[in-house]
This record gives structure tokens, C-alpha cells and sequence, in this order.
């Protein structure tokens, strides 16, 4: 249940953004994820989506996502919900965005999905990396840039988890070593290719049909990467039509080789969620170190 004083800023906020006066006449609790609390926001001037969580915890990760989110509408290749405001309302940190009202999928849903993708993933950078470090579920996602992309997985997106899971218990020596040793092997293991703007976390549940029929991506992890990582992690807990997978390959094939890499590029959302979650996740990055010994 939100408090008065709390709708009352989030009311404020929306109005300087929106350069109009707004009234909140009511907040509707919906199913969101474990980090935030999430609310459909019925106003004087439409219907907004609300996250909420705790600002001492996250002080600055809706501003990060405020970023993602604008970084990916951008180019104008693939829809995202716009942005609106962010900020903080006592102790609790808040992100607006507009409401994506949910459709039926057309019959080219999945056509239409991946061609929207392989756009994306043309928008480029000399370097990889964001202009800020940003959050992948809860965890601290770092861009630091650098030229090459086997250098980038390996100082910004493997070991950083892989040195958590350690100090944590949550892995062994020996898993140290095997991550150490893939590592220095990335170079001989990814083709080269330019960077392309990622999602960063595009698994099923971070996007939706929307009204017209067609797919809405939200809650990123937004880097220039790798455009492999994006393809699979779309693979790591299903979701995906196979015609999303035949149109992108027909539109922006990937290099041969892809699908011995896939376990590769899952090594860092199964260490984000080793180190979330524990649990099964040590048996699944234990078993893609071993094979990539």
C-alpha cells in the first residue's frame, strides 16, 4: 500500500516531468520482480507503470535503467516502454515509465521480434562497454570500455562474479582456475566483430506482446557487446518460437561456430544468478567449465 506523502511526490515528480499538473487516484499493486515493487498508476492524465524499491539499498539503479530504457528506444528499431521520470520519495528510490498494455501476439510475432533484434544489434560503438556501470538483476554490471571483446567478458563480465562466488563460498578453487584458464583463451574462441547494442538480460519474462501484437522489451542490462550474449541468453530458460532463431539467422546470420559458444556467453547470467541464488546454478557453471577445460 503506498502512503499519501509518497503518492504525493511521485504526483509532483510526474508533473515537472510532464509539465502539466497530475493527480494519482490510484495505485494498483502488480506481480513485478523480487528486487522492486511495481504498481499500475491510474492518474488524472493516463496510466503509468511505477517500480519502487529500496533507495539505501539501489540509491542509483533507476537511474541506470532510466538510461538503458532510453538507450534502446534511441535508434527506434524495437519498441521499449518510454521513460518518464525517476527519482526518490522517502526512503524509497522510484522509476516512471509509460504502461505497456498487453495484446495478442500477431501471427509474424516472432518474425517481427527477431528482425527488431538484428537492428538493434547493428547500432554500434567504437568500443565495448556503456558510458556508466549499470545492475543486471541486483548485482553491479560493469562497462568499463575496452576494444576487445574477449578482454571485456573477461575483466567486466566473468571474473568480477567469478572472485564474488569465491569470497562468498559459493565456489571452489578449482572452478577459480577453470574461469582463469577460459579466459585466457577467449581470444582464440569469439570471432571478431563490431560491438552491437545489447539488451543485456533478454530472457522471456523481460518482454511482452503488446497491444497491436507485436514485442515490448524492458528491464535491460544495457551494454554495447558481443550480439552472441543477447541469442543466448534468449536460449537459457526458453520462451522463444523457433521462427525468432530462423529469422534472425536469415536476416544477420550468426558466425559459424555459434552454438559452441552458446554455453560461453551463458557462463555470466548463470554466474549472476550463482551468485543471487546459489543453488543449482554452481552445478550449471561447473558443468560449462569443465567442458570449456
Amino acid at each position: 500500500m503506498m502512503d499519501d506523502i509518497t503518492t504525493g511526490e511521485l504526483a509532483e515528480a510526474l508533473s515537472a516531468q510532464l509539465a502539466v499538473n497530475i493527480q494519482i487516484n490510484r495505485a494498483e499493486r502488480i506481480r513485478g520482480g523480487d528486487i522492486n515493487e511495481t504498481y499500475r498508476l491510474e492518474t488524472s492524465q493516463g496510466v503509468y507503470f511505477l517500480k519502487m524499491n529500496d533507495a539505501r539499498r539501489f540509491p542509483d539503479m533507476f537511474l541506470k535503467e532510466y538510461d538503458g530504457l532510453e538507450a534502446l528506444r534511441t535508434p527506434g528499431v524495437i519498441d521499449v516502454p518510454r521513460p518518464l521520470t525517476y527519482g526518490q520519495a522517502g526512503n524509497k528510490a522510484f522509476l516512471v515509465t509509460e504502461f505497456i498494455e498487453k495484446g495478442a501476439a500477431a501471427p509474424d510475432f516472432w518474425e517481427h521480434f527477431a528482425a527488431a533484434l538484428a537492428r538493434l544489434h547493428q547500432c554500434t560503438k567504437p568500443f565495448f562497454g556503456f558510458n556508466t556501470a549499470n545492475y543486471i538483476g541486483s548485482l553491479k554490471q560493469y562497462n568499463t570500455p575496452y576494444t576487445s571483446w574477449p578482454v571485456y567478458y573477461a575483466f567486466n563480465r566473468v571474473m568480477p562474479l567469478v572472485r564474488m562466488a569465491y569470497d562468498n563460498g559459493k565456489m571452489d578453487r578449482n572452478m577459480v582456475r577453470q574461469a582463469e584458464a577460459l579466459c585466457r583463451r577467449l581470444p582464440s574462441v569469439f570471432p571478431d566483430e563490431p560491438p552491437a547494442l545489447l539488451h543485456g538480460d533478454l530472457w522471456s519474462g523481460n518482454f511482452l506482446v503488446a497491444m497491436g501484437g507485436k514485442v515490448c522489451i524492458f528491464d535491460p542490462a544495457v551494454y554495447y557487446g558481443h550480439r552472441e550474449m543477447d541469442m543466448a541468453m534468449t536460449r537459457l530458460f526458453g520462451g522463444f518460437d523457433t521462427r525468432f532463431y530462423y529469422t534472425y539467422q536469415a536476416i544477420r546470420p550468426l558466425e559459424s561456430g555459434w552454438q559452441q559458444r552458446i554455453g560461453i556467453c551463458q557462463l555470466y547470467p548463470l554466474l549472476v544468478h550463482l551468485n543471487l541464488f546459489g543453488g543449482s546454478y554452481y552445478n550449471d557453471v561447473q558443468e560449462i567449465l569443465g567442458q570449456h577445460e
